[in-house]
């Protein structure tokens, strides 16, 4: 029996470290930001654009802004507690003068969380940035309307206005909302300024973000 009791422990113990030998979802891409900085050091006093997919595709997204200082490190399928789990690596190290954010959408369709959790992220990730950061400009652009995730748009659309409230009383931050830019007279989000997956933009819709979001930038 002391045999087999010591057995299971050791199992259970092989089991605990190799759960904990797992890296933390998107290390590989922050390892790859590293590894790139070393390469090419990055600007000093950038704009920074971060959080999930809407950065990631936003191709040639220096070339929107000719004459102002723009980084981009954002991770694709990242949510809120991502961005927070990495600020210091993919925020706070740059040490940008602005930092515009596109995150939340998934904490809400995959992460599945309420508008209320996604918004208390949000709260939590701008309280740790402001803490190291004071000077920097807090810039959150608003959850967009994806027609392959319908499902979700009223916990989106209150996760925004919990999000814009909070904002609205903080010094130095921006609520932009871009969700007017993407809809048709219908109402509706315009088919076409989406890929395949009715998820993702194309470029057509990063030209409709463009001239929106151009009046924050510093």
């Amino acid at each position: 029996m002391k045999f087999i009791a010591g057995f299971l422990l050791l199992l259970i113990g092989v089991r605990a470290v190799g759960q904990s030998a797992q890296p933390y979802p998107f290390e590989k891409d922050i390892q790859a930001f590293e590894a790139q900085d070393k390469q090419t050091p990055p600007p000093s006093n950038a704009i920074l654009f971060t959080g999930s997919s809407s950065i990631v595709y936003w191709n040639n997204l220096p070339q929107y802004y000719p004459g102002k200082v723009v980084l981009k490190r954002g991770f694709g399928g990242s949510e809120l507690s991502h961005v927070r789990h990495f600020a210091d690596r993919v925020i706070i190290r740059y040490q940008p003068k602005q930092l515009v954010l596109y995150a939340g959408e998934n904490d809400i369709a995959t992460g599945k969380q309420t508008a209320e959790q996604t918004y208390k992220r949000l709260v939590d990730l701008f309280r740790y940035v402001r803490r190291k950061l004071p000077a920097t400009t807090f810039t959150f652009i608003a959850i967009k309307p994806s027609p392959s995730r319908r499902q979700f748009w009223s916990a989106n659309e209150e996760a925004n206005r919990l999000i814009k409230r909070y904002l609205d009383r903080k010094p130095n931050t921006q609520f932009v909302d871009i969700r007017p830019a993407m809809l048709g007279p219908n109402g509706q989000p315009i088919p076409e300024i989406f890929k395949a997956d009715s998820l993702h933009m194309n470029d057509k819709g990063y030209q409709l973000w463009a001239p929106v979001l151009q009046p924050y930038l510093q």
